[in-house]
């Protein structure tokens, strides 16, 4: 494994200025009751709403918000547009990964003379609280990058949208933040969309696994970590790789019929509570078996967290030569075997684990199994 080291991930000009994750949208088949899921699960509190009751006639969306985590689920409310025609295609799943900028235009001036897809061009829209400016870039299948500029904005979201009272029905689990997003390409599609990141939108390589370091008895995959010159945005991109049986990444690719955000890692700086939280209010996670924790000391070192705790919740550790980190992976929270959320805890490692990765990959081909994909 190459691990480049967080000087040298530096680029000498962050090119197109990113910020961070302004929000991540979700096309869905019912919007108001994934909404439920989110809010009473995963701990998320409803604070915008656009739709027919605010002159919006196509689609409806619900703004969530838990920390600096902004989810948008959006439903056709028509079924002739490009919202129903996603989700007939790949199930619900996310449609757009939205950066904030300081500059939409010249975010989107940039990557598009580079060489990316056009699929808005820069406009401004605006309200009493002010406007705000978006562009927006194809990128892998289907999903989108939109530009976000609202240094003018002082509204709940967008304008368009209406604020919501306070969430009564929200139970906060202690998400922060997203640490990375994480792509599914087809077969030999690695390498194209990491010279994207880095010729189009000026990302650097921060890691690169290859079948070595992700493959089990039966199946593996590679992947690289592609971050922006400040580090706040890291997109990790899998491929397929020979096996003797169906990938994880076959498994997505068939069902979600290509390629797309195969995970969300979300971050918290108390692991364990969040995963309590979450596991009693219904998120079921990934295990693996009991010999994991009865080595893990032995092979991590010291960490802080009782390890009967950790084995307690299912949550994996690996450690790196600058700290460690703490991961536990949900099983899918759609009924297509797709899009699944990563819950983070990082104690100095910019490492994504690879320590873990065989006992994780045997756990999902466990799953596979069940559902007759392996």
């Amino acid at each position: 494994m190459t691990t480049l080291t967080h000087h040298e991930q530096q680029t000498t000009q962050d090119v197109l200025q990113l910020n961070g994750t302004d929000y991540i949208e979700f096309y869905v088949g019912n919007a108001r009751q994934a909404s439920y899921f989110y809010r009473m699960a995963m701990g998320f509190s409803l604070v915008a709403y656009a739709g027919p009751e605010t002159g919006r006639r196509e689609r409806a969306s619900y703004v969530l918000q838990q920390g600096k985590i902004r989810f948008v689920l959006t439903t056709p409310l028509k079924p002739d547009n490009e919202v129903a025609e996603h989700i007939h295609l790949h199930g619900d799943g996310v449609r757009d990964v939205a950066l904030w900028v300081d500059d939409a235009r010249l975010a989107w001036k940039e990557a598009t003379r580079r060489g990316a897809r056009s699929v808005q061009e820069p406009c401004e829209i605006a309200d009493e609280h002010g406007s705000v400016k978006m562009a927006a870039i194809a990128i892998y299948g289907d999903t989108i990058h939109t530009f976000v500029e609202r240094k003018n904005y002082h509204g709940a979201f967008l304008p368009g949208y209406k604020a919501k009272a306070e969430d009564t029905l929200a139970r906060p689990t202690g998400l922060l933040h997203v640490d990375h997003v994480v792509g599914n390409v087809g077969w030999n599609e690695m390498n194209r969309w990491v010279d994207f990141y880095a010729s189009v939108m000026g990302f650097s390589l921060y890691q690169h696994f290859d079948d070595k370091d992700i493959s089990t008895e039966y199946s593996a995959l590679m992947s690289k970590v592609m971050a922006n010159g400040n580090g706040r945005v890291k997109f990790p991109l899998n491929e397929p790789a020979e096996g003797r049986r169906k990938s994880q990444i076959e498994e997505y690719l068939e069902f979600h019929h290509g390629p797309g955000v195969q995970h969300i890692a979300l971050a918290s700086d108390d692991i364990l509570h969040t995963v309590s939280r979450l596991q009693k209010q219904g998120i079921e996670f990934l295990r693996v078996p009991h010999s994991y924790y009865a080595a893990l000391q032995a092979r991590t070192g010291r960490i802080d967290e009782p390890v009967e705790e950790l084995e307690k919740l299912g949550i994996l550790v690996d450690r790196d030569d600058e700290g460690y980190m703490l991961q536990i992976f949900t099983r899918p929270v759609e009924d297509r075997p797709t899009l699944f959320f990563e819950i983070i805890q990082r104690k100095g490692s910019r490492s994504f684990g690879k320590g873990n990765f065989k006992a994780l990959f045997e756990a999902i081909e466990r799953e596979q199994g069940e559902r007759g994909n392996l």
